[in-house]
């Protein structure tokens, strides 16, 4: 008798949902706060049909899973991101690109899923994919604009991490590439506009998946997950982690160009997300989660310690050229993220997701991190429930940097439903203010925001 593994992720709660809905009036467990008023949504990949060989999670169509918050009340949609390539598939009825397991498509042009993260900017939500350029998407609808490429000025990827300055208004971009130059570097102006891109040298091509800024600088990360044509060719692995090789982290004047660009060296990790950056006096401060090394992506390691990320602090010293790093926390927690309201600037607290003890990327809480103390506190799901990405909203008007609400979707593996949970940031380890049910399964996914009230109405009279 013979049987066919499963891919795990096409099973469970990551197997894709086809359907998208409309729904009004959540059932609300608790109270949802009368002041937190906007949309929470969340992308992810969900593919359309089913895959052609080999499937890797990060293959997946783009869906955005949203929430309307107002007056109390909850509303739901989900839609696909509708890419050219989706487009396609669509209309074949059938898979028609493989993923990145699989050999290339010499025929293909690779497929812009946009299945990865989101960001506000300018009056526009974009949905992203690191490979190619955003996707305009209208909201509270959720329906897909097109491609945005900034009046065609665009002739990068575009991260699936851009960071925008909450002072200036201003978003900081790059796009990495498999041929040199390696690595573009863009701002655009706080109304939208592209205002420069230009190339960062780099000795290889490296997988570059997030960066930081400050109030002055850019940080980039020339970490040791390197990819290479050549290494193809000779019939070794295209994607590799060479831990011989140090990890670089490269910083710039945010509108300097590769001539001012300073190069600090530590030992060989690898830096999936990172939380913040700021300048203290003579140095500019990096937090991230670390990881030894990495698998992820299909490269091979044999080092236990690979993949479990870990929060570290970097210091590089602008002056004596010194770096100092350090483990701030050894619990596993990935997906952080700040109070983006003092985005590069110093921040007491940090959110992550707390890592389950599985083979699989699930999180079984939140983790609230004070970087002054090293301390922190933990907001558990409950038994067998995981969730994702902790979102930070502010409650309006306040001063205080923790004064508000963490959001995630968390799936109850037990009762196969799913929710938005709200917790009190000022009292994680209560029990959340509020449960939003959700009348359909939530897959997991990756990168969520917030679009306040104000933002849902730009534009509209």
């Amino acid at each position: 008798m013979t049987t066919t593994a499963v891919n795990p992720y096409l099973d469970g709660n990551f197997a894709p949902v086809r359907k998208e809905i409309t729904t009004d009036t959540l059932k609300v467990i608790g109270e949802l706060p009368p002041d937190l008023s906007g949309m929470f949504v969340r992308n992810g990949p969900n593919p359309q049909w089913t895959p052609i060989g080999k499937y890797h999670w990060f293959d997946g169509d783009g869906m955005l899973h949203g929430v309307r918050l107002q007056n109390g009340k909850a509303t739901y949609c989900n839609r696909y991101v509708s890419t050219k390539g989706w487009q396609i598939e669509n209309e074949a009825g059938k898979a028609v690109w493989s993923g990145f397991l699989e050999p290339p498509q010499a025929d293909l042009p690779s497929k812009n899923t946009a299945n990865t993260a989101l960001i506000w900017h300018a009056g526009q939500l974009l949905a992203l994919w690191e490979g190619g350029a955003p996707h305009a998407i209208q909201v509270p609808e959720l329906a897909t604009i097109g491609e945005y490429t900034y009046n065609g000025k665009l002739s990068s990827a575009f991260t699936a991490h851009p960071k925008v300055d909450p002072v200036t208004g201003e978003m900081m971009f790059f796009g990495y590439s498999f041929a040199p130059p390696y690595l573009h570097y863009s701002v655009v102006s706080a109304v939208g506009e592209l205002l420069r891109t230009v190339p960062i040298e780099l000795p290889v091509g490296v997988i570059m998946h997030d960066f930081a800024i400050t109030e002055n600088y850019t940080i980039f990360m020339d970490l040791p997950l390197t990819f290479s044509v050549e290494r193809m060719k000779r019939g070794e692995p295209m994607l590799m982690f060479e831990r011989d090789r140090s990890s670089r982290f490269g910083i710039v004047p945010r509108h300097g160009d590769n001539s001012q660009i300073r190069w600090f060296e530590a030992p060989s990790c690898y830096v999936f997300h990172t939380f913040n950056a700021y300048e203290d006096k003579d140095e500019v401060v990096l937090i991230a989660c670390r990881m030894s090394s990495t698998t992820i992506l299909g490269s091979k390691d044999t080092d236990s310690d690979a993949d479990i990320p870990r929060l570290h602090r970097w210091r590089f010293n602008l002056n004596t050229g010194k770096v100092h790093e350090e483990m701030l926390d050894d619990v596993a927690a990935e997906f952080p993220r700040v109070n983006e309201n003092l985005l590069g600037r110093k921040t007491q607290y940090g959110y992550a997701g707390k890592a389950a003890k599985s083979l699989l990327p699930l999180f079984d809480g939140v983790i609230k991190c004070d970087f002054n103390n090293g301390k922190s506190q933990t907001h558990e799901y409950g038994r067998e429930r995981y969730g994702g990405e902790p979102v930070f909203v502010p409650r309006p008007h306040t001063t205080a940097e923790d004064d508000g609400w963490l959001l995630t979707y968390v799936h109850d593996t037990a009762e196969d439903t799913s929710e938005l949970v709200v917790v009190n940031a000022q009292d994680v380890n209560n029990e959340p203010v509020a449960r939003v049910l959700i009348p359909q399964r939530v897959p997991y996914g990756f990168h969520s925001t917030w679009v306040s009230e104000e933002q849902l109405n730009f534009g509209r009279i």
